[in-house]
């Protein structure tokens, strides 16, 4: 008897390990990112039941192996609850994601496409099933918020039957779905709710609680608002996307076997050629580029999105405004010393919970943003005046090593903005950064702003 229940307890064992098996491999990391209690590294595996976590600098891409993609930004955790793939019966593919806190990105792959009725993207308050997607996803422990690059989202809060433990999409009365031909909204899901509700996006979406960097795989024919996306369209740097498509298990750049060259015949002596190394021209330092890519009320849009991101990398949008850095020399923040910044240049629109009042025009004044490369962290105040009306506004947050500008979520608090931003050596020494917060009960503020010595 003892010997028959040691084989069955074997079996079980070995039916867990056969399910462990591998969901991803990184294909990019910057700054901290953790997986499983490890530093994380380019080619890592990521398996089932592996717990992934970044820093306040952290992002990492990870290649599912169904050619998706799932990726971290700053301040993140997530588990890969399951993640298995069956090509010849998809009926048995099993897919489960999880992200505890901070911001995510889920790109479908061909496994979840053919079996989207078994894709179950967790976060602690909602269920999210898929209709062959590429979505980001914003979490904390009280509320989850839901953005639509491609395709669509199906999203329930927890309850009734619809539970944490269970697989597939929540499909009832209580679920709502989102598509991507709904620009500049999402759907947004408080604890203890049981239908998300549709809002607009700005100030609140997910790429605004962390930025994404401008090297995250996006669609050879995407269009602003309505990007379609498949598998074959991805386009990421050639170093990283050679880690999986040329050498799954390599580390870094495959290796090359060596090559014994032919013997050559002596050659005379000659004299040696003096070679005078070329003059290098260092390169210029990035510039600030922000503005308005969207018409508000009777003014124009003041960029071209689509132009300005073909030449330059994209820090920061929202809704109305986008935030560039040219090509050029590198922003690195010191060890340590602080900086001031005096408010050179600002635009900022009201906006009504009512979307059927226009947004009104406001100013900026008494500005000031500190920033602390001791502990790599800024501040920023200012008030925003609209008539005889003022509000207080203020934001903190973190500085990155390149010089990004991530604040804190504002949680929707009134006075509290959430900011994006960056610093840049142009005119001695610049910032700028966008932001939107809610400044009373029934009114948000969207704005940029920009910054100088």
């Amino acid at each position: 008897m003892l010997r028959q229940i040691i084989a069955v307890i074997s079996l079980l064992a070995a039916v867990g390990m056969a399910h462990a098996g591998e969901a991803a491999r990184i294909v990019f990391v910057a700054g901290q990112v953790h997986i499983a209690n490890h530093p994380a590294a380019l080619g890592d595996a990521v398996n089932e039941g592996d717990e992934i976590a970044t820093g306040a600098d952290g992002y990492v891409y990870m290649k599912t192996i169904d050619s998706g993609f799932l990726i971290l930004r700053p301040n993140s955790r997530a588990h890969i609850s399951s993640y298995h793939v069956d090509q010849q019966v998809p009926a048995n593919t099993r897919v489960k994601l999880e992200l505890l806190s901070g911001v995510a990105r889920s790109i479908s792959g061909l496994g979840v496409k053919q079996a989207r009725q078994n894709f179950r993207f967790n976060t602690p308050v909602a269920a999210i099933g898929v209709r062959g997607t590429d979505f980001t996803v914003f979490t904390d422990q009280h509320i989850s918020r839901v953005a639509v690059i491609s395709g669509g989202v199906i999203v329930s809060g927890f309850g009734g039957a619809c539970l944490p433990e269970g697989g597939g999409p929540c499909e009832g009365a209580a679920s709502r779905e989102l598509f991507a031909d709904k620009a500049g909204q999402l759907l947004q899901i408080q604890k203890g709710q049981l239908t998300p509700q549709l809002l607009r996006s700005n100030g609140i979406s997910p790429d605004l609680s962390a930025p994404p960097r401008s090297d995250e795989p996006t669609s050879k024919t995407s269009s602003i608002g309505n990007a379609t996306l498949a598998p074959t369209d991805l386009s990421l740097a050639p170093q990283k996307s050679s880690i999986l498509d040329n050498n799954p298990n390599a580390v870094g750049t495959p290796s090359v076997a060596p090559v014994t060259p032919p013997i050559q015949p002596t050659q005379p002596i000659t004299p040696p050629v003096v070679v005078v190394p070329p003059v290098v021209t260092p390169l210029p330092d990035s510039q600030i580029v922000w503005g308005r890519w969207q018409p508000i009320v009777d003014q124009a849009a003041q960029i071209d999105f689509v132009a300005q991101k073909a030449k330059n990398a994209l820090v920061a949008l929202d809704n109305y405004y986008a935030l560039f850095l040219t090509p050029g020399q590198a922003y690195v923040s010191p060890a340590q010393g602080s900086v001031g910044f005096t408010l050179k240049n600002s635009e900022a629109y009201i906006l009504n919970d009512n979307t059927a009042i226009s947004p009104t025009a406001a100013t900026l004044q008494n500005g000031q943003l500190n920033v602390n490369f001791g502990t790599k962290t800024f501040t920023t105040s200012m008030d925003l005046v609209n008539g005889a009306q003022l509000f207080a506004l203020q934001a903190q947050g973190s500085v990155g090593s390149n010089g990004y500008l991530n604040g804190n979520d504002a949680f929707s608090r009134t006075g509290y903005i959430n900011v994006a931003g960056v610093l840049s050596t142009e005119n001695g020494g610049a910032a700028a950064y966008l932001f939107h917060g809610r400044i009373d009960p029934t009114h948000t503020v969207n704005g940029a702003t920009y910054w100088g010595h």
